[in-house]
């Protein structure tokens, strides 16, 4: 089981619906295409940012490890990033990576619940 985030660059939208629709709309452009584009900046920062709480490099798939997929960088395709949280770690890592994205003037939506965080 996992928790999974996406976060994005952009205004944030007003509801949890528009929330919904323009993550769709991004994933599609940005994972649904021919080919994956490099991280834009703020997200590459936004990955640096989490990574220098919890690194994804050999950890054990423990608890040490709140990635689900490794490198977390490679879950970034332009101006977003889903990425999977293993579940034990959930509450602890997502409130941290809501903060962040927050912190940096990202979007940070919960596609299970439709909310953006």
């Amino acid at each position: 089981m996992s928790y999974d985030l996406a976060v994005w660059e952009g205004t944030p939208p007003a509801s949890g619906l528009l929330g919904l629709r323009e993550f769709r709309r991004l994933y599609d452009e940005l994972f649904n295409a021919a080919r994956h584009l490099p991280p834009a900046a703020q997200i590459q920062h936004y990955v640096t940012g989490l990574l220098t709480r919890w690194r994804d490099d050999g950890e054990s798939d423990g608890d040490g490890c709140p990635w689900v997929h490794r490198p977390l960088i490679a879950s970034a395709s332009g101006s977003l990033i889903y990425f999977s949280v293993r579940a034990s770690r959930a509450v602890e890592v997502t409130q941290y990576a809501a903060d962040l994205a927050a912190e940096v003037g990202l979007v940070c939506f919960d596609p299970q619940t439709g909310e953006l965080r």
